[in-house]
Formats: structure tokens, sequence, C-alpha cells
């Protein structure tokens, strides 16, 4: 196993897995802030999968990751399986891609192998690590995969509330699953925003057209009164997640509905923040009957970029608190809308809370905490605690036990 005294070993290699063709620069262990590497990291997406643009919490993650990873000369990569070069990469020009045939090849990958959401078993040549964005599955069949595709992995939670959750499901202690925290991309911060002069209170649906992150209660919210009778609200929402099957249908009783409009998903981060500093309350009205949001990176960058949010208070969403939050009754159309009431009555988010949000929740943060979580000495996994003490029951004692009895009473020497 390696040890985190050797990850931070001072041994510069050529990173030759995606293109690095020089000596990877990396700080010696005797720096006070031992943050360069030596050896390449791989993210590893969902086998099968592109990597998709402007969608979710996981992508943004994943991205962000790579390229301040890359700025500080710390070479990482996003590796996808079974797509060739159609993975997604034309939509992150900035980013390395590698693409492999099959799964199995991941084990062929040298440096640090990170799973992204999908615990699949694959030997590597060193321990591998899994960020779990999502919530345990709640279906049987899915549960075993979860709980095999663990048990060798160091585990990487997105809050405290997800560390919880999961060491609740695979029965671990939870301090051996890593907290590393998501971010806003900086320019959610420097975003200019626009006066608004309309005497509109605008609100922004930017989650993904899909059940968990809380659509439908929006579109009740929409038929209660006290929003459907203030003319001064208007709502938006984008076409993340319209390329999948459910979101098609989303989309489209979204362009029926006459009280909310709909705006093509912004791909970019710069794009996305624009879009927001265009609003003033962004909402996160997230499902917590068969979902728990692990944190909301939407939540922070809304913030960031000077909204008020409104979210369900369930899962991780208080954790993403930068100043500008209200929570509400998590599926409660009544409770949503008057939430959204009482932000549009309290006005813009204060100038004062801006810039004290913006310091929260940073990329350089995040990336930090992900670098320490490399360097540590690694934990051993439960699966392998497990294996070793059945391998220590099982194995043959070393003497022979003298016996005690009215024969063999104990004497000195037999003691």
């Amino acid at each position: 196993m390696r040890t985190g005294a050797t990850l931070a070993a001072c041994r510069c290699r050529q990173a030759r897995n995606h293109g690095y063709t020089g000596h990877v620069p990396c700080k010696c262990p005797k720096q006070p802030t031992p943050l360069g590497w030596c050896t390449l990291i791989s993210f590893i997406w969902s086998p099968g999968n592109p990597l998709p643009a402007g969608t979710g919490g996981s992508e943004n993650y994943t991205v962000g990751q790579v390229r301040e990873l890359n700025r500080r000369g710390v070479p990482a990569q996003v590796v996808t399986v079974g797509l060739g070069t159609a993975d997604g990469r034309d939509d992150f020009i900035d980013i390395p891609f590698r693409s492999l045939s099959r799964l199995a090849e991941v084990g062929e990958l040298d440096g640090t192998v990170v799973f992204v959401n999908e615990p699949h078993i694959v030997s590597t040549k060193f321990q591998a690590f899994l960020i779990l964005h999502n919530p345990p599955p709640i279906r049987e069949r899915e549960k075993a995969f979860a709980a095999d595709g663990t048990r060798d992995r160091i585990l990487i939670a997105t809050s405290r509330y997800a560390a919880g959750l999961w060491s609740r499901f695979l029965d671990v202690d939870v301090s051996t699953i890593k907290v590393v925290y998501p971010f806003a991309e900086p320019c959610f911060a420097t975003q200019l925003r626009p006066v608004n002069d309309s005497g509109l209170t605008r609100v922004l649906f930017a989650g993904r057209l899909s059940p968990e992150k809380g659509i439908y209660t929006l579109l009740s919210t929409l038929h209660i009164d006290v929003i459907d009778h203030d003319s001064d609200l208007v709502f938006t929402a984008t076409t993340a997640g319209a390329d999948k099957p459910q979101g098609k249908i989303i989309e489209r009783l979204l362009d029926a509905h006459p009280g909310i409009s709909v705006v093509t998903t912004r791909k970019t981060p710069a794009a996305m923040a624009e879009l927001m500093a265009d609003h003033d309350i962004v909402v996160m009205p997230s499902n917590s009957q068969y979902w728990h949001e692990t944190f909301g990176i939407v939540s922070i960058e809304a913030q960031h970029a000077g909204c008020r949010v409104i979210a369900s208070d369930d899962g991780g969403l208080p954790e993403t608190d930068c100043g500008g939050m209200t929570l509400v009754e998590p599926d409660d159309a009544e409770a949503l809308a008057w939430g959204i009431h009482a932000a549009a009555v309290a006005g813009p988010l204060p100038m004062s809370v801006r810039p004290s949000a913006g310091t929260r929740f940073t990329v350089e943060q995040s990336v930090n905490t992900l670098l320490d979580v490399f360097t540590r000495p690694l934990p051993i996994p439960p699966a392998t605690i497990i294996r070793q003490l059945e391998e220590l029951v099982a194995a043959p004692s070393v003497d022979r036990p003298i016996p005690v009895g009215p024969s063999n009473p104990v004497t000195p020497a037999a003691a």
C-alpha cells in the first residue's frame, strides 16, 4: 500500500499518460507546504458516458479540480471509457482528456486514480480513491454494486452530511470518509451585476430538469396564490438535463407553462455566472423523499454571484450557506412559495454579503483539501481490516498450549 510519505517523496516523473512530455514539477517535502505532485492524477468518469457541460455538480467539480491542478503544475486528466474522442472533450478545450477502450485499462494507469461517482471494481496499481457525489442508492440491485465497489477504495464525500450518510450505509466509521467540499469558480464572485430597474424580481431554477432537483415542486409553487397573483415575479429555468429522456419531457412541460420561461443551458462557468447575475433569487427545491442533495454547487455559485438562495432544508444544502440562503421545508410547494415571497420582499442581497460569500468554498480551498487527502498516510479500508482479521482468526496457533489440571499443576517454570 502506498503511504503519504511515498506520495510526497520528491521523485519527479514523466507524466506520459496524457501528453505531458516534460518532467512534472513538485516541491520537496522539506518545504513548508508540499502541495506539489509527482504523479499523474486521473479522474475516471462514468464508463460509457460523455462528460457533459453545464448539467450538474459532479461535472463542475471534476473539471474545476482538473483545471486548478494543472494551473498549479500538478498533472491531472479526465479519463473516459468506451467513447473515443466523442467523450465531451470538445466542450472543455482547456482540460486534458484520455479515452480508454475498456474499463479494465484503468488498471494500467500510472499515478493516482480517482473514480467519480461510480464504484467500479477494477484493480489499480495503487490504492484508488472514490468521490461520492451522489447519495447511497435505494434500489436493492444497486446497493450491492455500491457496497462491493467501495470496499477497497479511499472514500471522499462532498459534505459532512454525505460522509455521515455513506458511513451509515456502509457501516464504517465516519472518520474514514474524508470531506472535500465543492466550490464556485472565481468568475461567480467577480461577475458584475447589472442594475435591475425593471421593478421585477427575477427567479431562476438552474438545476437539472429532473424530478430529484424539485422541478415539479416548483411547478406546483407557480400555482400558489401568493406567487400566482404577484405580477412582479418572473421565473426562468434552463435546459440543463434536457438531453436525457425525462429532461426532454420536463422541458416540454415548461415550454407549455405561461408562468415560466426556458433558456438554453449555460455550458461554461462564465456564462452561468452572467446568467445568475441577471437574477435576484435562485431556487433549489431539491426532493427529499427519495433523493438527498449531498451538497449543492448551484447554491454557492448563486450566492457568490450576489443572489439570494431559497433551498430545501435537507441533505447537504444547509452546509452551503454563505450568508444569502433561506431554507424551507422540502417537497412543500406552499413553503417554497412563501420563501420566494419573503426573499422578494427583502429585496436584493445586501452588498456587504457578497464579498464575504466569495471567500467561502473556493477552488483553491477545495484543491488544497484534496491534495491534503492524497498526501496523508492512507487509512486502511474497512474491507482490508475485516480480511486481515479473518486471516488472523484462521491462522494456526504458534505455540501449543500447556494444559493445566491436577496432573499438571501450575509451577513457576510452567508459568
